[in-house]
């Protein structure tokens, strides 16, 4: 899913030298990706019955390499906004059933143990990266996106057999005294849709920007340590919730992801361009980690149908927004990136004033107590 999903980040560059893609078309098929990524999302939040299946999955992982297949069988932007739509939809059910899997199947361990899991994301990130570096110097945008399908052919076999979570869905313990937090869960509402929003700006368009002023090598290089600082940083992030508190914990990740995205635009060079790489690598999936384990903590209905369209529409508007700054090159849309990514974290501020922390955590196990349901405690389509 990593790769599916993310390759395209690091391809953008030379699909605009080489294939003649404009800015503006870009932003499009990245728009595009997020749409089917939103439609996945909530085909796998309403249906569940999809995410238990074993067929759907595999189906998804065919089509997801398929996509990335056809990428270079055409010069159509509209054929390949069709193509990332079709990959954002497959990418959200494979993410969903994979989350499902690891979480019931580690159900007994200790909570960072999905982490690593989670950070496969990460790992295909760095892949697709690695790839872009290989090619660069012997081929050209079509021998990326064939390497790509490669990888993603390869990475779909080895996971052909990961189980679905089959497990029915139990009731939620307590439903008739559940506490009124809706004021909580606004601020967090809020707060991962801005998230959404500056997230999916860097994460479509850093690879581009760091070009604009650094040798070839350096973007790739780039979204190869975003990939490499993703992999852990799950488990590290659940692993400090367990000693910090999440609201404060969420306010600080926002914090250096926002720095992490403005580096490049305000400061010059190689060593700017892969600090920024790692401090976005380091937080992007820990603020989902962190927003979900919050919601679910709230215990607000449906919290992760909730925050996954919230998380899902700001990753559309994101590309949208910034489309009319990319006329005057990519770093005045990561400044305004880094700008709603700050207020992302004045609104998780709000949740630390009166945040009910005495609150039993849904699906965490406390002496004495009855674990409640993890379902709405997972990271799921809401997450990358």
């Amino acid at each position: 899913m990593g790769v599916g999903r993310f390759a395209y980040t690091p391809i953008l560059p030379l699909m605009h030298t080489q294939a003649g893609l404009s800015a503006g078309a870009g932003a499009t098929l990245a728009t595009a990706n997020y749409a089917g990524y939103l439609l996945g999302a909530l085909a796998g939040t309403l249906a569940p019955v999809l995410v238990r299946s074993r067929a759907v999955p595999r189906a998804c992982l065919l089509l997801l390499t398929g996509t990335v297949a056809a990428m270079p069988l055409t010069h159509s932007t509209t054929v390949w906004a069709v193509l990332r739509l079709l990959a954002g939809v497959a990418s959200a059910l494979v993410f969903v059933v994979a989350a499902g899997s690891l979480l019931h199947l580690l159900r007994d361990h200790p909570s960072h143990l999905p982490g690593w899991g989670f950070g496969g994301v990460g790992g295909g990130i760095a892949l697709s990266g690695l790839l872009v570096l290989a090619v660069r110097p012997v081929g050209d945008w079509r021998t990326a996106w064939w390497a790509a399908a490669a990888l993603t052919a390869l990475l779909a076999a080895v996971s052909w057999q990961l189980p679905p979570d089959e497990a029915p869905v139990a009731p939620v313990a307590g439903t008739a005294a559940r506490p009124r937090t809706h004021r909580w869960f606004g601020a967090l509402f809020v707060s991962y849709t801005l998230e959404g929003v500056g997230y999916i700006v860097a994460g479509t368009f850093l690879v581009a920007a760091v070009g604009q002023d650094s040798p070839g090598w350096v973007g790739s290089g780039a979204w190869v340590l975003v990939g490499l600082a993703a992999v852990p940083s799950a488990a590290l992030w659940a692993r400090l919730g367990r000693r910090w508190s999440r609201p404060g914990l969420l306010l600080t990740a926002l914090v250096v992801q926002a720095a992490g995205i403005a580096l490049p635009a305000l400061v010059g060079g190689t060593a700017a361009a892969l600090g920024s790489a790692v401090l976005f690598g380091a937080t992007f999936i820990g603020v989902s980690t962190l927003a979900l384990a919050v919601g679910a903590h709230l215990r607000f209905p449906r919290s992760v149908a909730l925050l996954t369209a919230g998380y899902s529409v700001g990753q559309i508007l994101g590309p949208l927004a910034v489309a009319p700054l990319l006329h005057y090159g990519y770093h005045p849309a990561l400044l305004t990136a880094a700008l709603v990514v700050l207020a992302a974290a004045v609104a998780a501020g709000v949740l630390r004033i009166g945040h009910p922390h005495h609150m039993v955590a849904s699906g965490a196990t406390v002496p004495g107590q009855q674990r409640e349901s993890t379902r709405d405690a997972r990271p799921g389509p809401a997450g990358p």
